[in-house]
């Protein structure tokens, strides 16, 4: 399996709340940012998205927060391919500190591929993509690994 891109995320003082912990609000966002880096290994970047009109759109995100994070601690983000089928990829992200030696929390998106036109579509991913994907996906176990679990995201196959 290719390894995807390790985002490091700059901890901004404005994102610190009165508690002296990061606002929930930002561990999306930094999650968010890492799946940006994760896009555009997989060929779904700006180019890609002028060229063909299709973009990723966000359908579902659930957040954990497992410890708190500091102004003072750095901030990284490993990202997987929990699964994906021909429009839609699972996509799992673990947040990291050195301060801590489990992940301080995760994110779980599931994201649907539209063509924008005058009414956005849902659209297949070109063969290259879906290989990619295919090359990026973990085993079930480690899917089932992920993290902790709330209503379960997952690929409802017909």
């Amino acid at each position: 399996m290719t390894k995807l891109p390790v985002y490091k995320a700059t901890i901004d003082p404005g994102w610190i709340d009165y508690n002296g912990h990061l606002r929930d609000a930002y561990y999306g966002l930094v999650a968010s940012y890492a799946v940006d880096e994760v896009l555009d290994r997989l060929g779904i970047d700006a180019a890609y998205r002028e060229s063909t009109r299709c973009t990723l759109y966000t359908l579902e995100m659930h957040l954990h927060y497992l410890h708190e994070v500091k102004g003072s601690d750095d901030l990284r983000v490993e990202s997987w391919i929990l699964d994906a089928d021909a429009k839609r990829i699972q996509l799992g992200c673990r947040l990291l500190c050195s301060r801590v030696a489990e992940p301080v929390a995760t994110a779980e998106m599931m994201m649907l591929h539209v063509h924008q036109g005058d009414k956005p579509t849902v659209k297949s991913f070109p063969a290259g993509i879906i290989a990619a994907l295919e090359a990026l996906k973990v085993d079930p176990a480690a899917r089932d690994d992920f993290g902790p679990a709330s209503r379960k995201i997952e690929l409802k196959r017909r």
